[in-house]
């Protein structure tokens, strides 16, 4: 049987379904809260709906929208007060019923895809699928938020990275800013198959160019290279 050709749009839905898994039950249900309601929901609204404090209800609104899991609508009341915010779901007919225990497998499967092309090929292929995803994702972070400083725009793409389950943080090392990443969501598939770690270096350039503009984001460490966290240099 004659094995279907490995496109970026193939790739690109695969690596969505990777990186779309909700780590955080209380994010999780706030999210599907916000799903039910076609016009959305303000932090207080969510906060009276799962028992929670409006500002950490307001924190978690926060990184679903940086993850590009829901929008931020700004209304003005037309006086003097601040506007109010609605979010509502980017994508209410996604499901969030794909298991996490098989997240290691379809990485494992990119893995071994990307491994019959040539190398520079494969994680060319790898990063341009990275790149179109975080400037997506870019493209539905909270409106008027575009064009941040350098260093507000990587403290943001850490956030996303969180939100999609790399336990992602920002950091100033030796005058650099660095994205530092705890947890892959490709586990042991990116051990396995380094190639994979293009797709975080493109989701960073991706994101950064859509919040920031044109970086050109290195691979500094990695758990692949023996590190113990993976770091990527900006």
């Amino acid at each position: 049987m004659t094995a279907q050709a490995l496109t970026p749009e193939r790739f690109s839905a695969a690596v969505a379904s990777i990186t779309a898994a909700f780590g955080d039950p209380t994010r999780r249900d706030i999210y599907l809260r916000v799903r039910e309601t076609a016009e959305g929901m303000t932090a207080s609204e969510v906060a009276q709906a799962v028992d929670l404090h409006a500002n950490v209800a307001r924190h978690h609104l926060d990184k679903l929208a940086a993850g590009g899991h829901v929008v931020v609508d700004v209304h003005s009341g037309g006086g003097a007060g601040r506007p109010s915010k609605r979010y509502r779901a980017a994508h209410p007919e996604m499901s969030l019923e794909f298991p996490v225990r098989h997240d290691d497998l379809l990485g494992t499967l990119l893995g071994r895809a990307l491994t019959r092309l040539p190398a520079d090929e494969a994680a060319e292929l790898a990063e341009e699928v990275g790149i179109e995803y975080g400037l997506h994702l870019a493209s539905l972070m909270e409106p008027g938020e575009a064009h941040r400083s350098l260093e507000a725009a990587v403290g943001a793409v850490a956030d996303a990275l969180t939100s999609h389950g790399f336990s992602a943080r920002s950091e100033g090392i030796a005058g650099e800013l660095v994205i530092v990443s705890e947890h892959c969501p490709f586990g042991q598939a990116a051990v396995d198959h380094p190639v994979l770690c293009a797709i975080d270096r493109g989701l960073v350039k991706g994101m950064l160019g859509g919040l920031h503009g044109e970086t050109t984001p290195e691979l500094a460490g990695s758990v692949p290279m023996g590190d113990t966290v993976c770091t990527t240099r900006v």
